[in-house]
């Protein structure tokens, strides 16, 4: 089964909870603190292997999710962090965000990784806690969540040629004429659903070449099959535009020609800068060289090669063709350019000048924003000192005054992602 599209769920590991404990060891005056931090939470990584040519395995499992860190120990002794998960993905796989649509990652090279979802770092023990002024603090921050979304994986074959045209125009035929390639063909429209790969061997050289589904005239806005495969178009080095000379479905050749040019540069105005080979198929039939003289009058400029895909006529001189030109072509596929941050994290609109947001859900005044969350998820609150820790921040972020100001009143309920509490003026 070919699949080229898929949805998947991706979490790095939270990190291992830092820990509250004393040292009382008989020979130790003073021993003090001694919980030691937590470890950090497992990556999930992408990592391309050169033998996997679909996306299918991800249709089966669609949540990813690393595994958190150790917690901390007494002794001061830390906790151990864990593994990254290292998921394997065919070369050609393009990852986006879900909600923003940023591409994270644009893996096409055998080894290469990418880190989607990063590990929480673990919290820390109390000793970290310990100053002058609080010598024994009973306080301890939890794991860091690992950071969790969801992706988009796309993948866009890696192939040297790209065959496009209308539906039936002859492209299946060609890959199985001049490869071990098996397409289905058959004489009626979009017979090729998916895309078929094939090595075809030139002297001592070789190349891959693709047999795309056709397209027709909107493909580019989601018309047909040919929009679901526009994307593999990307990736190949060179064009191949294959053209029914012979007109067998009653469309006239140079139309043809000029839409899907059309369809190409709409979609992507990138593929008409593209190397493109022009091919009249079906040379066979008797009212293709008129079809191609009146052609080669339009489009005086181009050089177009005659072939026969069935019967083979040309098609060796094609390849040859073919390979020529792509020894002139740079042999790296086209990537999508990603922006280069550590942390692609999606913050709302900051109306108070601290990154925190204040809004009503009916009688509860809400708090969002990424830190102020982060905090509370991060904060024992089960323990007195922590709690305090935790209000001094809330004070010092500004929390308290810009509750104030959006009219919030004593015991008024206030809420921090899961956390609620009464508002204390």
């Amino acid at each position: 089964m070919f699949v080229d599209q898929v949805k998947i769920y991706v979490k790095g590991g939270d990190g291992g909870n830092g820990a509250v404990s004393f040292r009382r060891e008989k020979y130790v005056p003073l021993g003090g603190p001694a919980g030691g931090d937590g470890g950090r939470g497992g990556d999930v990584v992408f990592v391309v292997d050169e033998g996997l040519r679909t996306l299918v395995d991800f249709r089966y499992q669609k949540h990813f999710k690393a595994p958190r860190g150790e917690h901390g120990r007494n002794k001061g002794q830390h906790g151990a962090g864990s593994e990254d998960m290292f998921v394997r993905v065919p070369p050609g796989t393009t990852v986006i965000d879900d909600d923003t649509k940023e591409v994270i990652a644009d893996l096409v090279e055998h080894g290469q990784q990418a880190v989607i979802a990063k590990g929480g770092r673990g919290g820390r023990g109390n000793m970290r806690f310990a100053n002058a002024s609080n010598p024994a603090p009973h306080i301890s921050e939890n794991g860091e969540p690992g950071q969790e979304r969801y992706i988009l994986m796309e993948l866009k074959l890696i192939a040297d040629v790209g065959l496009v045209g209308y539906p039936s125009v002859g492209k299946s035929t060609l890959l199985s004429s001049v490869s071990a390639a098996k397409p289905k063909i058959a004489p009626y429209h979009f017979t090729t659903i998916t895309p078929n790969l094939g090595v075809v061997a030139v002297g001592e050289d070789s190349f891959v070449m693709a047999d795309l589904p056709g397209l027709i005239e909107g493909a580019h806005e989601g018309v047909g099959l040919g929009h679901q495969f526009l994307r593999h178009v990307e990736r190949t080095r060179l064009i191949v535009h294959v053209i029914d000379m012979a007109g067998v479905d009653g469309r006239d050749p140079y139309e043809d020609y000029l839409q899907i040019n059309r369809e190409l540069k709409l979609y992507n105005l990138k593929l008409e800068e593209r190397p493109q080979i022009v091919v009249a198929n079906k040379m066979d039939v008797p009212e293709a060289h008129e079809n191609l003289a009146r052609f080669k009058e339009k489009v005086p400029g181009v050089t177009v090669y005659e072939i026969s895909a069935a019967t083979r006529e040309g098609v060796q001189e094609l390849m040859y063709a073919i390979s020529d030109l792509l020894a002139t072509i740079p042999d790296k596929p086209a990537v999508e350019e990603v922006a280069e941050v550590e942390e692609r994290v999606v913050f709302k609109a900051e109306k108070e000048p601290d990154p925190f947001e204040i809004t009503r859900d009916n009688e509860v005044f809400v708090i969002s924003g990424d830190k102020i969350e982060k905090l509370v998820r991060m904060t024992n609150l089960n323990s007195y000192d922590a709690a305090q820790r935790f209000a001094k921040i809330m004070r010092s972020m500004g929390v308290d005054e810009a509750l104030r100001r959006h009219g919030a009143r004593d015991g008024d309920t206030v809420r921090i992602g899961k956390l609620e509490f009464d508002f204390v003026e």
